[in-house]
C-alpha cells in the first residue's frame, strides 16, 4: 500500500530549437573585421592624400637593401679578409681603388641616339632632362611673379604719389610674350613730347623716373621703344622714323639718369607709325607713345661676373 500511495513524478525533457546561446567566438570575428576595414579606408584616404615625392618616398623606405656577402669580420679566419678583398691581406682600399678608376666617357648626341631605352645611361640622361625642364618650369613662375609684382608696384605708386595720379591716364601696363611693356601715350592736348621736339616734356619726365624707381629693383633688361601717329612728317629729310628712334633714345637717357644702369638696357628702337596702338584710328593721339618692355629673361650679370 505504501508503494502504491507514492506520487508519480513525470519529467520532461525539452530539446533546444537551433537559437540558443553559440558562445562569443563571432564577436572577434567581427572586431577583427571592422579592424581589418577600418585599417583599408586609412590607407586608401593616406595614398589620396600624399604626393607623388612623398609616395615616392615610401616605396624607397619599404624597398629591400642590396645585400652582398661580405668575408670581411670575424668570420674570416684571422678576422680579417680573403685576399684580393679590402682588409689586411687585401690589395688596397676599394673607396680609393673606386677614385683611381677611370670615369665613364661622355656620350655626344649620336652616341645617345644608338643607346637602347632601358640601359642605365639612357635613364641618367631622361632624368636629366626632367630635371633641367623642371627647373626653366620653376624661372619661368619666379620671372611672371617678379613682373606681375612689379606692374602692382607700379599702379600702387601711381596711387599714393599726388604728382603721379593725375598722370594715370598717360600710362598703360600690360603682360606681353616678350614681358612686363610699360607704355607713356599722349592725351588730347597733353602730349609726352612737344611737337616735332625730341626730349620729353616734364610730365614724361616725372613717369619715366617713376618707372626706373620700380625697374630698378629688378634683374630683367630693357626695351625701348618710340612709337608716333601716321601723320607724315613735314621734312622728308626727318621723317617719322628719325623722329621716334631719338624720342626712345631720350627716354633711355632720362632712365639711365634716374639709377638704370648701362647693362640693363637691351635695345633702343623707333616705330613710327608701324604699330599703332589704335589700329582703327591710326591718327588718334594715343598712338604716340614710348614703350618701356621688362624683358622676360634671364639676367645679364655685371662685368666680371661668370656663371
Amino acid at each position: 500500500m505504501a508503494a502504491k500511495d507514492q506520487p508519480i513524478v513525470i519529467k520532461k525533457v525539452v530539446k533546444g530549437g537551433g537559437g540558443g546561446h553559440h558562445g562569443g567566438a563571432w564577436k572577434v570575428a567581427y572586431a577583427d573585421f571592422v579592424t581589418a576595414m577600418m585599417a583599408f579606408f586609412l590607407l586608401m584616404w593616406l595614398i589620396n592624400t600624399t604626393t607623388p615625392e612623398q609616395k615616392r618616398g615610401i616605396a624607397d623606405y619599404f624597398a629591400p637593401a642590396s645585400v652582398s656577402p661580405a668575408n670581411s669580420g670575424s668570420g674570416a679566419p684571422l678576422a680579417g679578409t680573403a685576399p684580393g678583398d679590402d682588409g689586411v691581406q687585401g690589395s688596397g682600399d676599394s673607396s680609393m681603388r673606386q677614385r683611381l678608376a677611370p670615369t665613364a666617357p661622355q656620350l655626344n648626341d649620336r652616341d645617345r641616339q644608338q643607346q637602347p631605352e632601358g640601359s642605365p645611361e639612357a635613364v641618367e640622361e631622361s632624368e636629366v632632362e626632367v630635371t633641367a625642364s623642371a627647373l626653366a618650369e620653376a624661372q619661368q613662375r619666379r620671372d611672371s611673379a617678379q613682373l606681375h609684382s612689379a606692374a602692382m608696384s607700379l599702379r600702387q605708386a601711381m596711387q599714393d604719389m599726388p604728382e603721379l595720379a593725375e598722370l594715370s591716364n598717360h600710362i598703360i601696363v600690360d603682360e606681353t610674350p616678350e614681358g612686363l611693356r610699360i607704355q607713356l601715350i599722349d592725351q588730347e592736348g597733353r602730349p609726352m613730347f612737344n611737337p616735332g621736339a625730341v626730349e620729353p616734356n616734364d610730365r614724361a619726365v616725372t613717369l619715366l623716373r617713376a618707372v626706373a624707381r620700380i625697374a630698378e629693383r629688378l634683374p630683367n633688361r630693357l626695351s625701348i621703344a618710340g612709337h608716333t601717329d601716321s601723320a607724315p612728317a613735314t621734312n622728308l629729310d626727318y621723317t617719322n622714323w628719325e623722329l621716334s628712334a631719338d624720342r626712345a633714345n631720350a627716354a633711355r637717357a632720362v632712365l639711365q639718369r634716374a639709377g638704370i644702369s648701362n647693362d640693363r638696357i637691351y635695345e633702343v628702337r623707333g616705330k613710327a607709325g608701324s604699330e599703332p596702338l589704335y589700329p582703327d584710328d591710326p591718327f588718334m593721339p594715343g598712338n604716340r607713345r614710348i614703350s618701356i618692355v621688362l624683358l622676360r629673361e634671364a639676367p645679364v650679370l655685371p662685368n666680371g661676373h661668370e656663371l
